[in-house]
């Protein structure tokens, strides 16, 4: 117990010197107040950046992806809607991987050679998308792509198939006039009625449902200003028991029945509050001037900076 008190009269002894300490206080507390308030006006405002999805097509010319990817290619950015993807026709496959490869390009979407073919005879195809691993946004959308046009795709074959079966059977279409068959079908996964109407039989549609607002960037970096000053404060602790041996107050101290050990804890001790008083003047100035949020688990973020002081 004595020992204890000891080691709170030494805290007790730090903290005093420190309120009287004007450097140390606005070092303390109104220069990392000020420091918070700076940055946090430093920030940029929110963007909604325009998503860019890569199309290749191994297809000779006059093939059905050729004609899907026209139909999906970005003419004029600026009359996109909000949101909307830019979709850009890339023409060399090697390049375009080469440039994955290097992490110039997040990643594309690739028809095969015989896309065609497995469309019109019903064997079936497969879209290839290429993506850094690391560029999972992009991933994810280019994948939601090629489901799109898989879908779309399927539905039109179903239709495709109804359509050629009531054209034959009403006579405006030969069993074995393939090429009028392919004509029509063609028509069909182009988006063309048969009357030669067109449409785009491929489209990408984006629902807005809000929005895009600016993350909070004190949710960031107030962690990151509370450890730097606190590390500071810990080494001003460390910076005062060098000046306790220069005006030989240890010496006194030490002359006394005061062991080491307490002296050490004492100082440690203060220099906990002081870190503790610096948490909860950053948190409370940065919930109530910044909106500042703790997260799912404010408690947890609590009981960690008071184990980080």
């Amino acid at each position: 117990m004595q020992r204890l008190k000891y080691i709170w009269y030494i805290a007790q002894k730090d903290l005093k010197r420190f309120s009287r300490d004007r450097g140390a206080l606005i070092f303390f507390v109104l220069f990392p107040l000020m420091f918070m308030t700076l940055f946090s006006f430093m920030g940029g405002e929110a963007e909604d950046p325009r998503f860019e999805l890569h199309v290749i097509t191994l297809e000779a010319p006059g093939g059905l992806s050729y004609q899907i990817i026209s139909s999906m290619e970005t003419d004029e950015e600026a009359e996109l809607e909000p949101g909307t993807p830019i979709i850009i026709w890339d023409k060399d496959y090697e390049e375009a991987l080469r440039r994955v490869e290097d992490k110039e390009l997040d990643g594309f979407l690739v028809f095969p050679e015989g896309f065609t073919e497995g469309i019109y005879s019903g064997s079936g195809t497969k879209l290839e998308v290429v993506t850094d691993p690391s560029n999972i946004n992009t991933r994810a959308a280019l994948q939601g792509l090629a489901s799109g046009i898989s879908s779309e795709i399927g539905s039109l074959f179903v239709m495709a198939s109804s359509s050629l079966e009531l054209m034959i059977d009403s006579g405006q279409l030969a069993p074995d006039d393939t090429e009028g068959i392919q004509t029509v079908v063609s028509r069909l996964y182009t988006g063309q009625d048969v009357g030669g109407g067109m449409t785009s039989g491929i489209d990408i549609t984006i629902e807005k449902t809000g929005e895009l607002e600016a993350e909070n960037g004190i949710n960031w970096s107030l962690t990151g200003y509370l450890v730097m000053f606190v590390f500071f404060g810990a080494a001003m602790a460390a910076e005062a028991i060098v000046k306790e041996r220069e005006n030989h107050t240890l010496e006194r101290l030490l002359t006394g029945s005061i062991r080491r050990e307490e002296i050490l804890g004492g100082m440690f001790l203060g220099t906990a509050i002081k870190g503790i008083i610096q948490i909860i003047l950053f948190w409370t100035f940065g919930i109530l001037v910044f909106n500042a949020d703790l997260g799912l688990a404010p408690a947890a973020v609590i009981v960690l900076s008071l184990l980080m002081v």
